[in-house]
């Protein structure tokens, strides 16, 4: 059993725009004991994609990326050895785990963790009021970035408060 303070493994990214064609330009990671991990992701050759709406959310230009980002394979080994064995949730699985895959398959490599929807370990009580405590969550840490280690942060954050919330009334 899960304890009252349970806070998941979650991932994020940050994509080069919305469609079919977009690809992973950044990852955000926050275990479950606090410990995280970033990185922009340099593009791969065939990934050309550019959507000035997403960049003008993310704040992210293409030139930074391929000035600060790190080359494909390097984020793969990064990630499989931080998130070996684990599982981390997504809150936006259906597209971020795909990004994911994307990044493993232009690597060569296995991921060696695992990525579920977040909903997957939500009630609907903690569903109900997610939106809100989100917000507060978001107020509260002035956190006004929209990156993928930033969004990490508020997703387990909110996980972790909607979770006592419901705790607290009984009603997990």
């Amino acid at each position: 059993m899960q304890s009252k303070n349970y806070r998941p493994n979650v991932i994020d990214f940050e994509a080069s725009g919305f469609g079919i064609h977009s690809y992973p330009i950044e990852v955000g990671v926050i275990l479950s004991n606090g410990l995280k991990y970033c990185s922009l992701i340099s593009p791969a050759p065939e990934w050309r994609h550019w959507d000035e709406k997403a960049e003008v959310i993310h704040g992210i230009s293409r030139d930074k990326l391929l000035e600060y980002g790190k080359p494909i394979t390097t984020v793969a080994e990064e990630l499989n050895q931080f998130l070996r064995d684990q599982t981390v949730y997504s809150d936006c699985w259906v597209v971020d785990k795909p990004w994911m895959l994307e990044l493993f398959y232009q690597s060569g490599f296995t991921p060696k963790f695992s990525i579920s929807a977040l909903e997957m370990i939500l009630n609907e009580s903690q569903m109900s009021i997610w939106s809100k405590i989100k917000q507060d969550v978001i107020k509260e840490f002035a956190l006004t970035r929209h990156r993928a280690s930033v969004d990490a942060l508020i997703i387990q954050e909110t996980f972790a408060r909607t979770r006592l919330m419901c705790l607290s009334v009984n009603i997990i």
